[in-house]
């Protein structure tokens, strides 16, 4: 996640992201004139940009995500770090919050918030690791680890550390490999 790439080369790899995960992506023309995910994702890069210049542009920086939110539906705060080839999916109603972290070839779907529990100043969001899919709805929520390869289902509620490789499912959502639930082990969350 620390490698650094120009800024051009970061956009294309976006675009070429959403191609390569949407089966429904007939060409790159296409993805970078309708898809409001790719649009956040670049709005947040600039918006990023000038956040971590200098502090006197943190203001333009969130009058830039605020603009991308309203166009797009998908709101990223510009102090979120996040990876390369980040793909978001239909993009409405995306919420990343400023301590976020987001590693390389994530793909998150509609619906999805990546928040905070705690109104303290701090590390509040979650960090996701490489090659994690969240699922449609799911809400990642506080100072938690999501391990490199794990699937989030779709609204599912995580609140603990889910392990590399592992499925996390249900409210609140569950290690699926080895079956243990923080509140409760009801099997039908268990899938």
């Amino acid at each position: 996640m620390n490698k650094k790439i120009t800024f051009s080369k970061q956009l294309k790899e976006d675009l070429q992201a959403a191609v390569n995960h949407d089966p429904a992506a007939h060409n790159r023309l296409e993805v970078a004139l309708a898809y409001p995910g790719v649009h956040a994702v670049w709005g947040y890069r600039l918006a990023h940009l000038l956040w971590t210049k200098h502090r006197a542009l943190r203001l333009p920086a969130r009058i830039i995500s605020q603009t991308v939110r309203a166009l797009t539906g998908v709101e990223i705060h510009p102090g979120a770090v996040i990876g390369r080839r980040l793909f978001i999916d239909h993009g409405m109603g995306v919420v990343i919050g400023e301590t976020a972290e987001v590693g390389e070839d994530v793909t998150i779907f509609h619906g999805t918030t990546l928040g905070g529990t705690s109104m303290r100043p701090g590390k509040r969001h979650p960090t996701v690791g490489n090659n994690v899919i969240i699922g449609t709805g799911a809400k990642v929520l506080g100072p938690i680890h999501i391990g490199d390869g794990a699937k989030i289902g779709a609204n599912a509620v995580v609140v603990r550390d889910v392990p590399a490789n592992n499925i996390a499912v249900g409210i609140p959502a569950c290690n699926r490999e080895n079956k243990t639930c923080a509140a409760h082990t009801d099997p039908a969350v268990l899938i």
